[in-house]
């Protein structure tokens, strides 16, 4: 329990970074992907979809990290924060949080400007698969009949695809979502260890190379619970988002 309070901290900082970087991305390119279809932008979107869910995230990881932190030097280098700086008083473990808590402001920056290489990388994967069944997902409603009912009416565009297509589209995207930050929270193994992210997946590896069967029952139970609750909170999602379940 001392260990998984240590080392789940880091890894949901950068899970959530990933997935708000992933998710915002990806819904604005998958609903201008499929509201300009076969447009240029269309095409951009596709390529972007393909490039984030093909590359390897641990070649992106280390391509990333050689130009823009060793060549560049746009990049903050490995680890949560620079050598010599002091982590801030702990509160909940995140370092972004805990630094706000305090006042510590120059530790905040610090701390987002090692959280964004990481993140940006970790949600490649996330941004590709969301930008593709958002556009799959909004072409498909957007061919019902209701929709061309609303345009019969007289409403503008943006007020169909906002009232009507894009909430109802939204229903397979919060469960790619949902399990993707699902996946993000279980642990990164290899961009925590390529950018010495002390995380969960770097703990669940050092526990299964050394055979330390308490820490892996530990980190087995703590996924199982992170799965458990992302498919519940998706599920009252759709319970929101979906009129017919709550006639129902």
């Amino acid at each position: 329990v001392e260990d998984l309070r240590a080392f789940l901290p880091a890894t949901i900082e950068l899970a959530t970074a990933a997935i708000l970087f992933g998710a915002t991305i990806g819904l604005i390119l998958g609903l201008t992907s499929a509201l300009m279809r076969n447009s240029w932008i269309d095409h951009f979107a596709r390529i972007i979809s393909l490039f984030g869910v093909s590359v390897p995230v641990f070649w992106l990881a280390l391509l990333a990290l050689y130009i823009f932190y060793a060549e560049l030097g746009w990049a903050a280098g490995p680890g949560r924060l620079d050598v010599g700086m002091t982590a801030p008083p702990h509160v909940t473990g995140l370092y972004t949080v805990d630094a706000i808590l305090a006042g510590q402001w120059d530790v905040f920056r610090n701390a987002v400007s090692h959280l964004i290489l990481p993140a940006l990388v970790l949600g490649s994967y996330t941004t590709g698969l969301i930008t593709r069944v958002t556009r799959s997902a909004l072409l498909e409603v957007l061919g019902e009949d209701y929709i061309r009912t609303a345009h019969s009416k007289g409403l503008r565009s943006h007020a169909v695809v906002s009232r009507h297509a894009f909430r109802n589209a939204m229903i397979p995207v919060i469960t790619v979502i949902g399990f993707s930050f699902g996946n993000l929270l279980a642990g990164t193994v290899l961009t925590e260890s390529i950018f010495a992210w002390p995380g969960i997946g770097q703990y669940a590896y050092r526990a299964s190379t050394s055979l330390d069967f308490p820490a892996i029952m530990g980190v087995s139970m703590v996924i199982a619970v992170i799965f458990i609750f992302t498919n519940l909170v998706v599920d009252v999602l759709y319970f929101i988002l979906d009129p017919r379940l709550r006639a129902s």
